[in-house]
């Protein structure tokens, strides 16, 4: 009986130093070491990318924002503030409604199959149904018909064959802080006939913060679009 309590005893005992050693190991040392070399190598990644603009954080280069005008009696969404450089579309984007103490994104993509909307050509192949009202090739030509008038301008009307594919889909998040060059250059005139500028110095900042691939070779190049604006800021505010 004695030992029975005894060996109980000095295994309880030595189960919970094994659980203060792990404890202090693996819940306050190791975050700690983790966090200080991250602080130490990595301070901009580790506190979550933060641009910053006269002293103050204004987002994160991985995080999309929108540019949009403030929200008028009967709208359902604002229009886009097309004095700035439009993301890519937020669809499947939500707004938390259940605790409304905190104004959050909740991060999606539409689950729409790539051929919802279409339809078989004499051919035989899917293309989309121009009189489709669902679906994402409806979504896919609403988008595309808003960016053609957004950005039409009397010198530089666009056609739909200069739309490109990241100006009218969405990303796997809803959260892309990119677009392409190509969809950069296409807002440019408006943009430059909005702020009063010369189109050659518009896509002049669109060259300067173009994003190579990564090690020469992944991926594609890119505009973060939050850069992009601020720059476009300071200029218009140069220009006077």
């Amino acid at each position: 009986m004695n030992n029975t309590v005894a060996n109980t005893t000095r295994l309880l005992g030595a189960g919970l130093r094994a659980v203060l050693v792990l404890t202090l190991v693996c819940g306050v040392l190791y975050p700690l070491a983790v966090t200080g070399v991250a602080q130490a190598l990595f301070h901009d990644k580790a506190n979550g990318s933060e641009i910053e603009d006269g002293g103050r954080v204004v987002g994160s280069e991985l995080i999309g924002q929108r540019y949009d005008l403030p929200l008028k009696k009967g709208q359902e969404t604002p229009a886009p503030d097309l004095r700035w450089f439009q993301p890519r579309p937020s669809n499947g984007l939500g707004t938390n409604s259940v605790n409304t103490r905190y104004k959050l994104l909740l991060s999606g993509a539409t689950n729409l199959a790539g051929d919802s909307g279409s339809m078989k050509d004499k051919n035989g192949r899917q293309v989309c149904d121009p009189q489709a009202t669902e679906g994402l090739c409806a979504q896919v030509k609403a988008a595309k018909d808003a960016v053609v008038k957004d950005n039409s301008t009397a010198r530089h009307p666009v056609r739909p064959a200069d739309v490109p594919a990241d100006a009218v889909t969405s990303s796997g998040s809803g959260l892309d802080p990119h677009i392409s060059p190509a969809y950069a250059d296409l807002q440019a005139h408006r943009v430059a006939e909005r702020n009063r500028l010369d189109v050659k110095d518009v896509r002049k900042l669109v060259d300067d913060h173009t994003d190579g691939r990564v090690l020469g070779f992944l991926g594609e190049p890119r505009v973060n679009v939050l850069k992009l604006n601020i720059a476009l800021k300071h200029l218009v505010a140069a220009k006077g």
